[in-house]
């Protein structure tokens, strides 16, 4: 089992556990059965970023806290030069890099994401995530599928895709190679 999983998981229980919030009511929260959530809180199971991001926004903390144990403390500005961004690893062969980790408060979680080209995934259903808010995706190289529902499209180098994360949504690179692109998940109004 992987040491940041656990920690993650851990940082999870103890915050659902301080809130007294009961594991159904957790899972429900997050749109996944008991079971996975309890594999996932024990560390059992790997977790999406959508998990995540729903964990944070009902224990009314940053994602980072969750991800690193610590609180973001930058309020005016916040860089972040190339190659050292946050890693997450949160789908399967996806890399995330977080380019705001270091800032509080955040309205938006920018992550510079690349998205290994597997041929057994070009003909089969692309698995959809929801999450409340908003996302922006900016294809810097590469081609990417995107399914929105049930349309497809297809995204190349220098394309963007705004849409309602509220609805399913999914991706996987195409054409061959690795697909590298921007996304901004913004937060639903209410947060």
């Amino acid at each position: 089992m992987e040491a940041r999983l656990v920690e993650i998981a851990q940082r999870i229980r103890t915050l659902r556990e301080i809130l007294e919030i009961p594991v159904e009511e957790m899972a429900a929260k997050t749109n996944v059965t008991v079971e996975e959530y309890t594999r996932m809180e024990s560390g059992e199971s790997d977790f999406s970023f959508t998990f995540l991001y729903e964990c944070a926004k009902v224990f009314g903390v940053d994602l980072m806290e969750i991800v690193t144990g610590e609180q973001p403390k930058l309020s005016f500005y916040s860089i972040v030069r190339k190659g050292t961004g946050l890693p997450i690893k949160r789908r399967e062969g996806f890399t995330y890099q977080h380019l705001a980790y270091l800032f509080k408060e955040k309205i938006a979680e920018p992550f510079l994401v690349t998205a290994p080209y597997r041929e057994e995934e070009q003909n089969k259903p692309i698995h959809l995530s929801h999450h409340a808010g908003q996302e922006f995706d900016y294809v810097l190289s590469g081609s990417l599928k995107c399914a929105m529902e049930d349309h497809v499209e297809v995204l190349h180098a220098g394309d963007a895709i705004y849409y309602d994360s509220g609805k399913g949504h999914g991706m996987i690179a195409t054409g061959g190679e690795e697909c590298v692109f921007l996304a901004v998940v913004l937060k639903d109004e209410e947060e």
